[in-house]
């Protein structure tokens, strides 16, 4: 059900990051599916490369193409991507890299709710993207950056995040440029929107459009709503 005329924080949102690059392909992923302030589920797996993987790539992300080279393409989990599409809109820090990568496996997907407008609407497209890239600095204007690890740094939230990374994700990979890790982050700063008053009132269609920066899609997401 989507919940587009309410309060944002009703409706499930899948944070998704990705490792890997256009000529590798995806090499890791992690979704963190949370409602609110509330992560629901987290999955994460590797995915074995459809190029090779640039040895300055593995020193930024730790993921050898030997290493990878068993396990399944990320293809194989269309039915979990299209799943999550149809059930929320998919967020990311920075959202065009990991657009651009799924896009690249699977141009569209099945036709899903338009959570922006609501009232039965459908697309077929990843997108609009919930974008914490985004949403952050346009809220928070006083911060010095909005990397990923300076925003957690900068909200307190560095501690929170290594303990959900003890629990959910794999030895070895709790760590930044790793897939569940990055999505865990960029999910934690969501929660802490949703904890804000001011903030958890947008509606969706309001979250959306403050996640781009095109003018002209900005103003398709906002008529008929003001700010």
């Amino acid at each position: 059900m989507c919940f587009v005329g309410n309060s944002w924080t009703r409706q499930p949102i899948h944070f998704v990051d990705f490792e890997g690059s256009l000529a590798a392909g995806v090499l890791e992923y992690g979704v963190v599916t949370l409602r609110g302030p509330e992560i629901m589920a987290v999955q994460t797996r590797l995915c074995r490369p459809r190029g090779r993987v640039r040895p300055e790539d593995t020193a930024l992300h730790g993921l050898r193409e030997a290493a990878l080279a068993a396990c399944a393409p990320l293809a194989d989990d269309w039915e979990f991507f299209a799943g999550l599409r149809e059930t929320g809109p998919l967020a990311a820090h920075f959202a065009g890299v990991e657009n651009a990568l799924l896009k690249s496996v699977w141009p569209y997907p099945r036709p899903s709710p338009d959570f922006a407008r609501g009232q039965g609407a459908t697309v077929t497209d990843w997108g609009p993207w919930v974008d914490t890239g985004r949403l952050c600095p346009q809220l928070f204007p006083a911060l010095p950056s909005a990397k990923l690890a300076d925003l957690v740094a900068a909200g307190g939230l560095q501690a929170g995040l290594d303990a959900l990374a003890v629990a959910h994700c794999p030895p070895g990979r709790r760590r930044y440029h790793a897939a569940l890790y990055d999505a865990l982050a960029g999910a934690l700063l969501l929660a802490t929107l949703a904890r804000e008053p001011q903030l958890a009132a947008l509606t969706m269609r309001q979250l959306l459009a403050l996640s781009t920066l095109d003018g002209g899609k900005r103003d398709a997401l906002t008529q008929g709503e003001m700010f």
